[in-house]
């Protein structure tokens, strides 16, 4: 990290993850790459990560709960072996949580430590003004490294080798923070009233996520690259399966698949989405299914449906539902 002047500021970072070579060499790469790590990218994905990358560009993932946008991040992460940062975010979110914040406990305690030695060190202040003036400086050392708690924005930004910064469900934050956010995704660098304006030396991977919970400012959006995560069609879904439920038999991925695809095309409060899948599946291995039952499928409905009403309305459908396939 470097704190800059606005001439500095205004160069913006010259450096950040390595494309060169590696899994971010090409978009087939980055395909095998993520595979590697156990997430298993369509070549839409992969493709919006590698320009990310490559340009140095934050991306908005946005689609429905449980298709992998977090996962995404945490991938991503671990193939570029950098550390992750996750800012969760919340309604009433603000720049002391997400930035900075002073360390007042440490401040107040220095301030008690030092309270004998100002009455010396103002002793022979030949008036009011020349008091006030040492004073000042002293109260400039309180606002300074030692006292500074970073919060995960700014953490970040104080990757040296650079990292993956994933801010977590925006759509849960406000208008407000939506836009404080604009200095750290054009520039890399945030600006701190009592230190300057703090530049990334290695721009983060930054990955937002969004579940639509409210649309999002043009701002923002003009910002990122954008990616929209979709269901995913039967064959990629098994293939998710087959990776995250080692041992798994083909023919029963193939089934439980089939039938949570039929799920989809009901009108559910909550279709279960690919996170549900991968839980059903360690689900039916814990129970040793082979093949998979309607007796089975109904003890276990709770799983992949979170709302009773859907679990109600999907009983009596579970032998037709289970004969689409």
């Amino acid at each position: 990290m470097t704190i800059s002047t606005s001439a500095a500021a205004a160069a913006g970072p010259t450096s950040g993850p390595n494309t060169a070579s590696g899994p971010f060499s090409s978009v087939d790469a980055l395909v095998e790459g993520l595979g590697s790590v156990g997430y298993i990218a369509s070549r839409r994905i992969a493709t919006a990560l590698y320009m990310a990358a490559h340009l140095q560009k934050p991306i908005l993932v946005e689609g429905s709960a449980g298709v992998g946008k977090t996962e995404l991040a945490l991938s991503t992460a671990r193939l570029l072996a950098q550390p992750l940062i996750r800012m969760q975010c919340y309604e009433g979110l603000d720049e002391s949580k997400a930035l900075y914040e002073w360390k007042y406990g440490k401040q107040l305690l220095y301030t008690q430590i030092l309270k004998d030695r100002m009455g010396v060190a103002l002793a022979d202040a030949p008036d009011m003004d020349s008091a006030m003036d040492r004073l000042h400086g002293m109260g400039d050392l309180f606002f300074s490294e030692p006292f500074l708690e970073p919060r995960p924005l700014m953490q970040a930004l104080r990757q040296d080798d650079g990292c993956v910064l994933l801010i977590d469900e925006i759509d849960k934050s406000d208008e407000a923070f939506e836009a404080f956010l604009l200095e750290v995704l054009s520039a890399y660098q945030v600006s701190v009233p009592e230190l300057g304006v703090i530049v990334a030396k290695t721009p983060p991977l930054v990955f937002l996520t969004s579940n639509n919970v409210r649309d999002l400012g043009d701002a923002l959006k003009r910002r990122c690259l954008h990616l929209h995560i979709p269901l995913p069609e039967p064959a990629l879904e098994e293939r998710i399966v087959a990776t995250r439920v080692p041992g798994i038999e083909a023919t029963l991925t193939s089934q439980l698949v089939a039938f949570v695809q039929s799920l989809r095309t009901l009108d559910l409060r909550k279709a279960p989405s690919i996170s549900e899948t991968v839980d059903w599946a360690r689900a039916l291995i814990l129970l040793h299914a082979k093949d998979l039952e309607p007796a089975m499928v109904r003890d276990t409905l709770n799983v992949i449906l979170k709302f009773e009403q859907d679990i109600t309305a999907v009983e009596p459908q579970i032998v037709e539902l289970m004969g689409r396939r």
